[in-house]
């Protein structure tokens, strides 16, 4: 496993959107593993592809209170709950800042596992907003525009006086 280097906002393929990947192909089986190696160092819970600068649709998530690692290749959400919360959120890609994000209490996603068998799985929680704010990056949505213009604005100096 290896630890990748992270690209930073507001680098290019964070506004991509991710191609499909074979999830059982060994290259990412190797990409997934060293994905989650790279966030723990980062720290965070959450990492795709998209943020060590590959274009792929690889999402890694690890919850502290979680069951451990878990792997979406190609991920997408087929139901989302009327409900809402309202949480603050952050990225490897932009270290420092955190702003808070309404999005669904509950989704249901359809993924492919590491062995290339396809999946649904249902998730609330912290659960939840992490595989929003993961999909939302493969199909090429930063979360900061998921913030009001102005917290928008704001966030964006903050990180840039952090990166002098």
């Amino acid at each position: 496993m290896a630890i990748l280097p992270i690209i930073r906002f507001p680098h290019p393929c964070l506004k991509q959107v991710a191609d499909p990947v074979d999830a059982s192909s060994a290259a990412t089986r190797q990409l997934a593993a060293d994905l989650l190696e790279t966030m723990h160092a980062a720290p965070g819970i959450g990492i795709t592809a998209c943020h060590a600068g590959i274009s792929q649709r690889l999402v890694v998530i690890d919850l502290p209170d979680g069951d451990g690692p878990h792997v979406y290749a190609n991920p997408e959400i087929v139901w989302q709950s009327d409900e809402s919360v309202t949480r603050e959120e952050g990225s490897v890609s932009m270290p420092g800042i955190h702003g808070p994000v309404t999005r669904p209490t509950r989704v249901r996603v359809r993924y492919t596992r590491p062995d290339g068998t396809q999946a649904e799985e249902e998730a609330d929680g912290l659960m939840a907003v992490c595989l929003q704010h993961e999909i939302d990056q493969i199909n090429g949505i930063f979360w900061i525009r998921r913030l009001s213009r102005l917290r928008r604005e704001r966030a964006v100096k903050r990180f840039a006086r952090l990166e002098r």
